[in-house]
């Protein structure tokens, strides 16, 4: 097994926390290589993947860009081109509203939602290899530290 120490090639760390935070980050890249690698053959990058799984908790209703960008994982300024290439894709569709016309309703559409189907089985042997590696309870507590660590006070 290797520790973080390893992965970055440096002396120990001394400090507990900043060991935390660097093995979040180092994990997160990890993790975030990972889902890249299974999205690619269903033609997604991650944030295009993100953005049609917000899009299918909110379906049938459809979403402007403000809020999709805001519930995003990564948030980023590209919301309106990762739209653009769900579009071109047939993944979402485009709504102008009437009153505003600079407000853009994006939903997805059944194409969208095919997709998401069909990436699913390749997620679920992907998120199994931390059974392998951690216990349900791990998981649960690991879960758990960081959405107390992400609390605002």
């Amino acid at each position: 097994m290797h520790t973080l120490e390893d992965r970055i090639q440096t002396k120990p760390i001394q400090d507990p926390y900043l060991r935390a935070m660097l093995n979040i980050m180092v994990t997160g890249a990890w993790l975030q290589g990972r889902m890249n690698l299974l999205l690619k053959p269903f033609g997604l990058s991650e944030p295009q993947y993100n953005v049609l799984r917000i899009l299918r908790g909110q379906h049938p209703q459809s979403m402007n860009l403000y809020v999709i960008g805001e519930r995003m994982v990564y948030p980023t300024s590209n919301v309106s081109r990762i739209i653009d290439k769900l579009f071109e894709k047939r993944l979402v569709s485009r709504n102008i509203c009437t009153e505003n016309r600079r407000r853009v309703d994006i939903s997805i559409t059944p194409a969208g939602l095919a997709l998401l189907v069909e990436i699913q089985p390749a997620l679920d042997a992907d998120t199994r290899c931390f059974e392998n590696r951690l216990s349900d309870y791990d998981v649960r507590h690991l879960s758990n530290c960081l959405e107390t660590l992400r609390q605002d006070k």
